[in-house]
């Protein structure tokens, strides 16, 4: 093979995707989503600092069909960044880098976090009615 021939660097395309691989990408990804949902959490507040015209506004798009889907991608975004800090703060400590103990964290992390958005999702339709 000559020079010219090889590629440049590896590509994506001779990866073995694994779990640890995913969920980076998926802590990255959920730390995105945070930031960008940030903007909807101070379009919020600021809907409620400045009366009940735009407060409604804001509580019906949060009430939408939409809304609710957002928030409820928010919410999972929320946990699983979370799960996930704590489990690189294990990391950090210097525990949980054999494969298959982290493979079992990164399950414990995926399941903790559907759980705990169920039971927010679940606890915030009882609170609204």
């Amino acid at each position: 093979m000559t020079q010219a021939e090889r590629p440049l660097s590896p590509h994506l395309q001779i990866y073995k995707w694994q779990l640890t691989m995913v969920m980076s990408i998926l802590h990255r990804a959920t730390g995105l989503a945070l930031s960008f949902g940030a903007i909807f959490l101070v379009w919020w507040l600021a809907a409620a600092a400045s009366g009940d015209a735009a407060f409604a506004s804001a509580q019906w798009f949060f009430g939408s069909w939409l809304g609710l889907i957002f928030l409820l991608g928010w919410c999972f975004s929320f946990f699983y960044h979370l799960c996930n800090g704590i489990r690189h703060l294990a990391w950090d400590a210097g525990s949980g880098f054999a494969i298959p103990t982290a493979y079992r964290s990164g399950y414990a992390v995926v399941a903790a976090s559907l759980v705990l958005t169920a039971v927010a999702y679940v606890a915030g339709i009882m609170v609204r009615g």
